[in-house]
């Protein structure tokens, strides 16, 4: 208690007043499953922690380990432990009694495969602490960037002195360990945290669950992306993963004789279940949102090139856009103008049949209703979605904050996409990449390839997200407002 753990769990995943109501002593149980109404893609199960005078909870927790480890499916299984603890001042003492024990206990192998991280919090409490003890004297001259550097790499010697060494001691070197905090610009060691436990997810337990702790987190974009690539067909029901789903569309059985639609239709619902927004209304899967993006897609790809060799990151020019459109409006809350159709999806391919045949050398082609050769721009439209709307929901995620989302929000963040020099680029990307390309190596892992290299070239990082949140202008995002607010000629 105290060592900020509820605020650890409220930042990381996206959700308020986690494990409140089991903060007074003698009301926590172990067994107790919280799970948030703002995010239930994660169980927490809280400790009472080891105490001192506390001789019981350790034999409890020890007991609950293994008896979740023996669970026999996956849901109900342990897949991680953070144990937390405050970064104790000069002379404090890290590890009670029951602490010990505990990581003895791990380190002779009594507690199993189960991932343990160390989290160190109030990061930037040590931060403070160290910075009033540099010699103001040696700072004469040093930019504030240059002050912060050395304030860190103090910082880390005192960690390593006051925390990693007694952990060491008890635990040896295989239980990692992140110094985090919730208060300032400290968003990275957040999601370092949230790597880190992937990671070992990933190693000790299993990908399906590791791919969920990308899906339940909310501060790392590009654990999002990372999961969007590799979730399979069975992790988020009823999703398939992007390299499964590319698999499924290159040798046609799943989808064949279905529309363009149905196909977009998984993709879509796939993407969207990754990055797990505050969605109640399910916006980002309405007829509307879907439509929005099919028509987009078709309207950027006819539109004006750009430049296919001008790499435009997603930052600053996805911010200056979204400033443009804020300064446009007519007041904070004024309705947010999409140019594209909204309700009907206007373009043609969505809705051709999906037909797939391989010739003697494995050149793929596709057939239209009536039996007339279709190119391969299917194949470049969906790469085209994939990306588009990854996109945006990456503008989104920057705009939104974990708040819950309204239309309004949505289509600030599919015109900003829109309107930016990026999506442009991006198109341009994929087409370039089209043209070099013979319709063989179409069909090959190389598409696939080339669309994961062009969604992690435009990802962003939770130090990013912090950063660039710094430079939004306010806009009344809470406010709802019909989706047909289109463009008058």
């Amino acid at each position: 208690t105290g060592v900020g753990k509820s605020s650890l769990i409220n930042h990381a995943f996206g959700v308020q007043n986690a494990t409140a109501s089991h903060d007074k002593p003698g009301e926590v149980s172990i067994d107790h499953e919280f799970i948030s109404s703002q995010n239930n893609k994660f169980v927490l199960h809280d400790s009472k922690g080891f105490e001192p005078g506390e001789k019981d909870n350790l034999k409890i927790v020890r007991d609950f380990i293994d008896s979740r480890r023996k669970m026999p499916y996956l849901k109900d299984q342990l897949h991680a432990v953070w144990l937390c603890f405050e970064i104790p001042r000069a002379g404090g003492r890290l590890l009670e009694t029951g602490v010990e024990q505990f990581l003895t206990s791990k380190r002779e192998g009594k507690l199993g495969n189960i991932p343990i991280v160390a989290v160190f919090t109030k990061y930037d409490t040590l931060l403070d602490r160290v910075e009033r003890t540099l010699d103001k004297s040696s700072l004469k001259g040093l930019s504030k960037a240059d002050i912060q550097e050395l304030t860190k790499k103090n910082a880390k010697g005192k960690l390593q002195e006051v925390c990693v060494a007694p952990l060491e001691k008890f635990a040896g070197s295989d239980i990692p360990h992140v110094a985090v905090s919730t208060n300032g610009n400290h968003e990275e060691t957040l999601a370092c945290l949230i790597r880190t436990t992937e990671e070992l997810v990933c190693k000790h337990v299993g990908t399906d669950a590791s791919v969920m702790t990308s899906v339940a987190q909310r501060v790392d974009p590009r654990l999002k992306i990372k999961a969007s690539i590799e979730v399979t067909k069975h992790k988020l029901s009823p999703s398939v993963c992007l390299s499964e789903y590319w698999k499924a569309f290159t040798s046609s059985v799943p989808f064949k004789n279905r529309s363009m639609w149905d196909c977009l239709h998984v993709l879509h619902t796939d993407i969207v279940n990754v990055w797990n927004f505050q969605d109640p209304d399910g916006y980002l899967c309405s007829p509307e949102f879907r439509g929005l993006m099919t028509n987009m897609v078709n309207e950027l790809d006819v539109g004006p090139t750009a430049d296919a060799n001008q790499n435009l990151k997603f930052g600053l020019s996805m911010v200056g856009t979204i400033a443009g459109i804020a300064s446009a409006l007519a007041g904070p809350a004024a309705p947010i103008i999409v140019p594209i159709a909204v309700s009907v999806v206007v373009v043609k391919w969505v809705h051709e049949v999906y037909q797939q045949s391989y010739v003697p050398l494995l050149i793929l082609y596709q057939e239209n209703n009536d039996g007339s050769l279709l190119s391969c721009a299917a194949l470049l439209r969906f790469m085209e979605y994939i990306i588009d709307l990854t996109l945006v929901l990456q503008t989104l995620y920057l705009l939104s904050e974990n708040q819950e989302l309204s239309r309004r929000a949505i289509k600030l963040a599919v015109k900003s996409y829109h309107d930016s020099p990026m999506s442009g680029g991006v198109h341009n990307r994929i087409q370039e990449y089209d043209r070099q390309l013979t319709l063989r190596k179409r069909a090959d892992r190389d598409s696939l390839d080339q669309l994961i290299e062009l969604l992690q070239s435009y990802s962003i990082s939770a130090k990013e997200v912090s950063d660039l949140r710094g430079s939004l202008p306010v806009v009344d995002l809470l406010s709802d407002e019909p989706w047909d607010t289109v463009e008058k000629s």
